[in-house]
């Protein structure tokens, strides 16, 4: 029952920190207030809420990256591939070593190993607290998809790196050549399984649709479940069970493109999927403040004894690590531009180092970050103490707030202060895609209509009314076709703009209407819900997101 109040008070928790957000008078990044609710569960409410690493591993990670890997469109994901592993595999390497060796040179009372396994930690980047602290600032098509290909690699990079030194801390010995086969396995396991679970399960359920009918609560059930498959399976075998989650996202969506489903089915599904996003990253911040509070009780105390310092002096040490990780990644990302096409396409030099410094302020750490460090064991096979695990857990969770805060401050006004930036080797484009859509339609409602024709005699009045509806349609159709040259192609595009904004008041009209005569019982429920969900689906239809 304890898990179960937990649970119920975590969700509260986020459902409070959405509301509180919007009634601020100073708008605020959303991680921020559900970290400032958590530290209040944790500090003057005195709620604790144990945290199995493993556990969180499982329960958080696997389908936020397969919601990743599912959503991340794929054409931009091939195309930039080459600057996504830079980041994902270069940097992260970049980043324990030169952080590795400024933490052990920092503090000096903290073995090697034990340094390069909290510079490990702290280098894969959260794209949630990117977009979260990023707010409705436009950041250019090109910088997201390269930072939302990085987030989604480099946590499997860097806690491969964490896993080997940790490794290293126990057995007291490493081996590089070990090291790189393991780095391999895990990474080229952890694809194949994802990819294989993800078309198996997809397959399986194209299959089930086909032989019998498709049932959208299962579909819905099915995708919640293969990112946990995959993992699991994953996992057992040494393999990297976030790369297998990812992997298996990328596959699924791979799977709908061959076998179209239901729109019931894929309307359900992205309502299901967009709650459980938000609400697995509510509670992911939640968690980091209510841990912030117990880890500056438990832990600080045993890291300011263990390298001698005040609680000034280890913010100190918080705030250079932060910046050394910052400086870093902007030489890193300076280096990639340099290197890549982007500075031959971005002549300006003050756009260049906007962009620099926008992809390394948005180098965010979060979760992965929070549940790897907290995964340190707590005692070696000797049963001694884990060396420096308090100052390695403190430091971790420092830099985390850090991060935080200065994107929080910074990256919004650097998005807005971004050029217009060109979509550099786009695949195809909205208008031709509209135009080839409408095109299909028309040839199919031409077709229909012959037929109606034919059947004329026969069904005089039915096919009659019949007609005038796939007449009126079609003309809708040929409007929409209409900017070839005979016609204004902008009048055209304006004016459909402006049909779909009409539209969508009348359906406000209908709506409110419906709810009047519910309320003065002229209708029942039975048929309030029936007409409500058509006026919902026709909006649905014309609301569609940027």
């Amino acid at each position: 029952m304890h898990y179960v109040v937990l649970s119920l008070v975590l969700l509260l928790a986020v459902a409070l920190s959405g509301m509180v957000c919007r009634l601020l008078p100073l708008r605020l990044p959303l991680p921020l207030v559900q970290i400032a609710i958590g530290a209040l569960l944790g500090g003057p409410l005195g709620v604790e809420i144990p945290l199995d690493p493993q556990i969180f591993f499982l329960l958080f990670i696997p389908p936020l990256l397969f919601l990743d890997g599912w959503r991340i469109p794929k054409g931009a994901f091939v195309r930039d591939l080459r600057p996504i592993l830079i980041l994902a595999v270069g940097l992260v390497i970049f980043t324990v070593i030169g952080v590795g060796y400024f933490v052990h040179w920092l503090l000096p009372a903290m073995p090697a190993a034990v340094a390069f396994a909290v510079a490990a930690i702290l280098a894969p980047t959260d794209p949630v607290a990117v977009a979260a602290v990023r707010g409705d600032a436009p950041m250019p098509p090109r910088l997201k998809h390269v930072l939302e290909g990085e987030a989604l690699l480099n946590d499997a990079s860097g806690l491969a790196c964490f896993r080997f030194a940790v490794l290293a801390v126990v057995t007291g010995s490493f081996s590089l050549s070990q090291t790189a086969l393991g780095f391999v396995w895990l990474a080229a396991a952890g694809v194949v399984i994802g990819t294989g679970v993800g078309f198996a399960c997809g397959y399986l359920l194209r299959w089930v649709g086909r032989v019998g009918s498709e049932d959208s609560g299962v579909q819905v059930l099915v995708s919640l479940l293969v990112p946990f498959a995959a993992y699991l399976a994953a996992e057992p075998l040494g393999a990297s069970g976030i790369l297998a989650a990812a992997s298996a996202g990328i596959a699924t969506q791979y799977v709908n493109l061959h076998g179209p489903e239901l729109s019931e089915t894929r309307m359900q599904r992205a309502a299901v999927w967009k709650t459980v996003q938000d609400v697995l990253n509510g509670i992911i911040f939640v968690l980091l403040g209510e841990q912030l509070v117990r880890v500056f009780r438990a832990d600080l105390v045993a890291a300011r004894h263990s390298i001698v310092a005040s609680d000034w002096t280890l913010l100190l040490y918080i705030l250079a690590i932060a910046a050394v990780l910052l400086a870093l990644r902007f030489v890193w990302v300076s280096a990639t531009m340099h290197l890549s096409h982007v500075r031959r396409d971005v002549k300006d030099l003050r756009t260049r180092l906007l962009l620099m410094t926008t992809a390394s302020v948005a180098g965010v750490r979060g979760a992965v970050t929070m549940a790897g460090v907290l995964s340190l064991p707590l005692l070696l096979p000797g049963g001694a103490p884990f060396p420096a695990r308090h100052l390695a857990i403190v430091i971790a969770m420092g830099v985390i707030l850090v991060s935080l805060l200065l994107a929080s401050i910074a990256l919004p006004r650097l998005v807005r202060s971004l050029p217009p930036m060109p979509h550099l080797a786009d695949i195809g484009d909205e208008r031709s895609a509209r135009v080839a859509a409408a095109q299909a339609a028309v040839q199919r409602l031409e077709e229909l209509l012959g037929e109606l024709e034919q059947r004329l005699d026969s069904e005089r009045e039915e096919n009659e009314i019949a007609l005038d509806a796939a007449g009126f349609v079609l003309q809708l159709y040929y409007r929409r076709l209409a900017g070839d040259g005979s016609v204004d192609d902008e009048r055209i595009w304006v004016l459909a703009r402006a049909e779909r904004d009409y539209q969508l008041a009348a359906l406000a009209a209908e709506r409110e209407k419906l709810f009047h005569l519910r309320f003065e019982r002229q209708i029942d429920d039975e048929l309030h819900r029936k007409l409500l969900l058509e006026v919902d689906l026709l909006e649905a239809s014309l609301c569609t997101r940027d």
